[in-house]
């Protein structure tokens, strides 16, 4: 899981630093974030100290209603050791209370002029994505017709170069022997490049080449979602590879299971223009067309026929 510091959230956003310049480097443990309503109105019992406060309009103006030594300690508790930052949105003026709380307990007070609701949506966004759990795989991350395809396999076996080929034919290159694989969804597995190998791709023999400088922009991409994996191995004789495709193998990366797919590697085998069947083929399932199935009935309707 990445961190984020309250540092950070103020770069990305531009917001104004107003009081508690110590705690700025604070982190961001969790992505929710309170609007503390309840805790104006001085229920603190389920308090979540732990998320970013934002306050809006609604909460401050509830505020100003209450007695000058309410809204005190209002403030000393709303500002705690486990509170990353209070931010107030709308462009509205911070409550002198507040500013002498975040001083007194180093809590970072930030403002932004945008509404509160908007701030709120991209905030979360932001802290979702930065804190999203991570993993890395070794394998080519290759975006085939709009299909995020994961090139999985021993190393050796030919995955750089076919998605060498696959960039050849108009496909675009995400990432290159290591990709990073954020969770950002329940369902959603973002795969990004290292900053270090971005662009660039390994060939046995010839060395590191630079994708970008040679296709141009349009054959790389930044990020890509996994929609797919395929895993290269070398050609088994004494195992059964699946013929028909009325199976279904999945591969579970972090908390989501992907479809994945074993292609046999030997002399002779177009591997590029099988993955691009393959990633159509997928695509196409997802549209309600399965040509395995629709195989399957027509072989279950010549049989019934055969024995009638």
């Amino acid at each position: 899981m990445g961190q984020v510091t309250v540092k950070q959230v103020m770069d990305t956003f531009g917001l104004k630093l107003i009081s508690g310049q110590e705690g700025i480097g604070r982190h961001i443990a969790i992505s929710d974030i309170s609007r503390p309503g309840l805790e104006m109105a001085g229920y603190f019992t389920h308090y979540p100290a732990n998320r970013m406060q934002l306050l809006g309009k609604t909460e401050l103006s509830f505020f100003a209603m209450l007695k000058p030594e309410e809204r005190l300690d209002r403030m000393m508790k709303l500002c705690t050791d486990d509170t990353p930052a209070i931010i107030v949105s709308h462009g509205v003026e911070v409550p002198e209370e507040l500013v002498i709380a975040s001083s007194e307990k180093h809590v970072p007070v930030l403002g932004t002029n945008m509404t509160t609701t908007r701030f709120s949506s991209l905030l979360t966004n932001f802290l979702e994505s930065r804190l999203a759990p991570t993993t890395a795989v070794h394998g080519v991350l290759v975006d085939i017709y709009g299909i995020g395809v994961l090139i999985t396999g021993k190393s050796g076996v030919g995955k750089s170069e076919t998605a060498l080929e696959l960039v050849k034919k108009g496909h675009r290159l995400v990432a290159d022997d290591c990709v990073e694989i954020r969770q950002e969804g329940e369902s959603t597995l973002v795969g990004h490049p290292p900053k270090l190998i971005e662009y660039l791709l390994e060939i046995r023999g010839v060395g590191i080449i630079d994708i970008m400088t040679l296709f141009g922009a349009s054959a790389v991409r930044n990020f890509k979602r996994i929609s797919l994996i395929i895993d290269l191995e070398l050609w088994d004789p004494e195992k059964t590879y699946d013929r028909l495709g009325l199976e279904e193998e999945t591969m579970k990366i972090i908390d989501t299971e992907l479809t994945k797919l074993t292609i046999p590697v030997r002399p002779g085998r177009n591997l590029s223009v099988i993955i691009e069947v393959a990633a159509m083929n997928y695509r196409l399932k997802r549209m309600g067309v399965n040509a395995a199935e629709e195989f399957s009935k027509r072989l279950d309707d010549v049989i019934a026929q055969d024995t009638n």
